[in-house]
């Protein structure tokens, strides 16, 4: 079996479902998809990586306030 060991993710790259599953199991990454809760359900699906960002802020429900987390976050779309 093929094993799908990637570091990073390339703008403009299409990537598999199995790919991108393996990417989130072994980085600390955010992946925001257009396919919402189905991203990994058909695992040759392609997806192209639309963009990325190196943060994004976030709301805390705890103190109400928000914060900027330095998370690598990708785009994906589904192709």
């Amino acid at each position: 079996m093929t094993q799908y060991r990637l570091n990073e993710l390339e703008i403009g790259k299409n990537y598999s479902a199995r790919e991108l599953d393996s990417f989130v199991s072994t980085t600390d990454v955010l992946l925001l998809s257009t396919n919402e809760e189905q991203l990994f359900t058909e695992p040759e699906r392609e997806y192209l990586v639309a963009s990325s960002f190196n943060g994004f802020f976030e709301h805390s429900s705890e103190d109400g306030e928000k914060y900027f987390r330095e998370k690598r976050a990708y785009v994906i779309e589904k192709v």
